[in-house]
């Protein structure tokens, strides 16, 4: 099984513009995110997406790969699509599996990209993420960080940026804070078939209730299969996030 590892990384981000250029210690945050995943044994190979040729020629600086892909994705599922495209016209039978790695994690774990690649020994599988046990009960709470809840079958049943499930307390009950509840870690596989179908979908509505672009998939009644993982990863989305990093010196 062949799997590519395709990192979408847009320039014009409303909360961040010029992001995956940010320099943390010495190296951008898209150099830190490629190196991270070039170092997955699981990977055949990596590549860069994005629409911005300050960027493409940033990748080709440090050696990596990067495709230029259109400035009209509204998602990096779409922009991963036309990358996969453009890979696929050189040499059509050389990938599998496809795994959309967050261009906004500087210290991904490899492992976790392994991770969601074994998802795919299981023929049934089309869409694979990860989930990680929440430590924090501010973490339940807080919108930026998205939960979700799935069956016995390790299939997603909802995510949601609110608590779920929300946890009742009877009367003379109190509030427990016991139950695992999970958060969602933005890593996406992807059976190589399943890709251009998923950017043919119409927006849902739940889609945008929550601005969470996988209950599309849902939705539409694809099941996501979810493996739990123990590795930390940080998610820079805004300026701000920046101190997550110092924390994690500290």
């Amino acid at each position: 099984m062949k799997s590519l590892g395709i990192i979408p990384a847009r320039y014009d981000s409303t909360r961040f513009p010029g992001k995956p250029l940010f320099v943390i210690e010495g190296k951008s945050m898209i150099q830190r995110v490629y190196e991270q995943a070039s170092l997955c044994k699981d990977l055949s190979r990596v590549v860069v997406a994005t629409d911005h040729s300050g960027i493409l020629k940033h990748v080709q600086d440090f050696g990596g790969e990067c495709v230029i892909t259109a400035s009209c994705h509204k998602t990096g599922t779409e922009r991963c699509a036309e990358a996969l495209d453009i890979i696929l016209s050189e040499n059509p039978d050389t990938i599998d599996v496809v795994v959309n790695i967050q261009a906004d994690e500087p210290f991904l774990s490899p492992e976790q990209i392994s991770e969601v690649v074994s998802c795919f020994n299981d023929p049934a599988i089309r869409i694979a993420t990860l989930a990680r046990k929440i430590c924090s009960r501010e973490e339940v709470t807080d919108p930026n960080v998205v939960k979700l809840v799935c069956n016995d079958n390790h299939q997603v049943l909802y995510f949601s940026r609110s608590q779920i499930p929300f946890i009742r307390k009877r009367s003379g009950e109190k509030e427990t804070t016991e139950f695992p509840f999970l958060e969602h870690v933005g890593l996406y596989g992807f059976r190589k078939s399943i890709l251009p179908e998923l950017v043919k979908l119409p927006e849902s509505s739940l889609e945008r209730a929550e601005s969470l672009e996988q209950l599309r998939w849902l939705q539409h009644g694809l099941p996501i299969y979810v493996k739990e993982t123990t590795f930390p990863s940080i998610s820079i989305d805004t300026p701000a996030d920046l101190l997550k990093i110092t924390n994690r010196r500290s």
